[in-house]
C-alpha cells in the first residue's frame, strides 16, 4: 500500500514552508490535504493558485458551492465533501444548497441546477458538452466566462479529490461532523 506523508512546516520540502505557513496563517491550522500535497510542491503551489483564481470569480459563493461540492459529490471525496461542507457554512451558504449538493437532490432554485448540470457534463463528458447543453446553461443566465470559471473550479478539485483518493487522508477534525457517504441510491 502506498503511504503519503503529512507534512509539518519542519519536515515539508524547502519549496512547500512558505505555502505551508500561509495555510497555518490563513486557517489556523495546516489542513490535511495541504499536508500531503506539500510532497508535490508544484501541486500545492498550483492548487493554492487555482484556488486564490476560483475565489476571484465572478461566480457567487453559492455558485462556487454548486461547482465544488458538484465535483466532490461526482467523484466521490470522502475528504472535499465534507471540507467544502464546512467552507460553505463559513461562507454563510444556505444549509438547503449544501444539502441538496451532499444527497444530489433538486437544488433550490433552477439557475442553481442548471451550473450543477453543466457542471456535471463538463466533468463526464471531459469538456465535449453538446452546444444544446452549452446554450441551456447560458439561457439560465450565466455566460462565456462563466463557462470558462466552471473549468476553473474542476480543475482546482480535480488536484485535491486525486490527491485524496491516493493518500486516504484522513478529514480535519473541524470538519469531522460532516462526514459524508455517497447514498446508495445516488451511487447507482
Amino acid at each position: 500500500m502506498t503511504t503519503f506523508t503529512k507534512h509539518t512546516i519542519e519536515s515539508a520540502p524547502e519549496a512547500s514552508k512558505p505555502h505551508l505557513e500561509t495555510s497555518l496563517k490563513n486557517n489556523g491550522r495546516i489542513p490535511g490535504l495541504h499536508a500531503v500535497m506539500a510532497d508535490a510542491p508544484a501541486l500545492l503551489a498550483a492548487y493554492n493558485f487555482a484556488h486564490q483564481q476560483f475565489m476571484a470569480t465572478s461566480l457567487t459563493d453559492e455558485e462556487k458551492t454548486v461547482v465544488w461540492q458538484t465535483v466532490n459529490v461526482e467523484q466521490n471525496c470522502h475528504y472535499c465533501v465534507p471540507a467544502h461542507t464546512g467552507i460553505a457554512k463559513m461562507m454563510k451558504v444556505d444549509d438547503a444548497i449544501t444539502e441538496a449538493l451532499r444527497n444530489e437532490t433538486a437544488l433550490p432554485t433552477a439557475k442553481l441546477e442548471a451550473l450543477r448540470d453543466f457542471t456535471l457534463l463538463v466533468i463526464r463528458d471531459r469538456g465535449f458538452v453538446s452546444e444544446a447543453n452549452t446554450q441551456a446553461f447560458l439561457e439560465a443566465g450565466f455566460t462565456n466566462a462563466n463557462i470558462l470559471e466552471v473549468i476553473l473550479g474542476a480543475a482546482q478539485k480535480l488536484m485535491s479529490n486525486y490527491t485524496n483518493h491516493f493518500a486516504k487522508t484522513p478529514v480535519d477534525s473541524v470538519f469531522e461532523k460532516f462526514a459524508w457517504e455517497r447514498t446508495a441510491k445516488a451511487a447507482e
